[in-house]
């Protein structure tokens, strides 16, 4: 009796497992498909979001580990894998975007008593081999927190679910976005934007920021948190200034500017460039691919730039405040997300809205969402 008890105990465990596990592959919903263009974007409570962009729908979601926020996240190489910081700015993930697994996973505060962040700072190797991120360390003590010196760590994106640094760099302060070069240096956005030997550490200016010697214009002010990856293959962000009469440098009398930097990741070449008066604020702005002359930049309204003439060509009223934009790869529609949990799809030429793609859970927050084809 106890051999045909311990017999049905291992044939109804052996059943719930494989119950468990169709239900797991019907959760991860279906794998992604050869050639066709998709978009990914995450919200709360914790999803990672693929949309179909030939439906303009939502493909699959796929639930994430741990805690929402900031959700920024980047395509591997291969396009198959979803790099992303999440849970508070604190952890690193690589997830498989056909069965929703997570294949990496780096907690950044590893030390005793040391609580680290990362400010979106994180990028990938050309080949998808190596994670680079910079951290901003803080010493926990039992009467007061000690600020260390931020660093640059290097992770095997092959490391699995306990992955630690290869390598470690000091870092300068006030580091944010970084996108890697063909080349396979780094290049990272600060005070100015530097370009670093992830083999050595060493780094240089490579555009400069706050620093820059424009005669005339104030020292620009850049708020940008989205790391595109567009088909201009660039390392882009907008930023604002203010252009002087002359020398005194009379604010009463300036014209404030809207422009954007951009560095081309395959030469490394540096485009600084105004295209707008200041007239309103954006979030993020993208050249769109059918027309580098033309600059499209979001927040409370959709706007349409023509770059050479600095003017305004057309505007459109949104139904709430948008944060990020980004086109198909063709350039013919232009998402709009971030904010709310719905993603407003627009005609670029027209700049009247084609729909709405509303995504199953909560707001989108500060979300990066990345274009690509399988």
């Amino acid at each position: 009796m106890k051999l045909k008890a311990i017999a049905s105990l291992a044939t109804a465990v052996a059943g719930l497992a494989l119950g468990a596990q169709a239900w797991a592959a019907d959760e991860a919903g279906p794998a992604l498909k050869a050639g066709h263009e998709y978009m990914i974007a995450t919200n709360y409570p914790n999803n990672l979001h693929v949309v179909d962009l030939a439906s303009d729908s939502v493909y699959k979601t796929c639930k994430l580990p741990d805690a929402f926020g900031p959700g920024t996240a980047m395509m591997a190489p291969d396009n198959k894998t979803a790099f992303l910081l999440n849970n508070h700015f604190g952890d690193l993930y690589g997830v498989n975007l056909d069965d929703c697994k997570t294949v990496f996973h780096a907690k950044l505060s590893r030390n005793p008593g040391e609580k680290v962040r990362s400010m979106f700072s994180f990028a990938l190797s050309p080949d998808g081999k190596e994670l680079y991120t910079t951290v901003n360390p803080t010493q926990m003590m039992s009467d007061h927190y000690e600020v260390k010196q931020p660093r640059l760590e290097v992770f095997d994106t092959s490391a699995g679910l306990d992955a630690k640094p290869v390598r470690s760099f000091p870092m300068p302060r006030q580091v944010y976005l970084m996108r890697a070069a063909d080349d396979g240096s780094l290049f990272v956005a600060g005070p100015d934007i530097y370009k670093m030997d992830v083999k050595t550490g060493k780094y240089e200016v490579a555009v400069p920021g706050r620093n820059w010697q424009r005669p005339l214009y104030s020292a620009p002010d850049v708020l940008y948190f989205w790391p595109h990856q567009t088909p201009y293959h660039e390392f882009s962000m907008l930023y604002t200034t203010a252009k002087f009469k002359d020398e005194k440098q009379d604010l009463a009398t300036a014209d404030f500017i809207y422009g954007y930097v951009s560095i081309d990741l395959k030469t490394g070449k540096s485009t600084v460039q105004d295209f707008a008066p200041l007239t309103e604020l954006y979030f993020t702005g993208l050249r769109s691919p059918k027309d580098p002359n033309q600059m499209f930049g979001v927040l409370n309204r959709l706007a349409k730039y023509d770059i050479k003439e600095q003017k305004l060509i057309k505007a459109a009223n949104l139904d709430h405040s948008y944060y990020c934009v980004a086109f198909n790869t063709k350039g013919s529609k232009l998402y709009l997300a971030g904010t709310f949990n719905d993603i407003a799809v627009f005609d670029p030429d027209s700049l009247e809205k084609i729909k709405n793609i509303k995504l199953p859970g909560g707001d989108m927050a500060i979300t990066t969402t990345q274009v690509f084809i399988r």
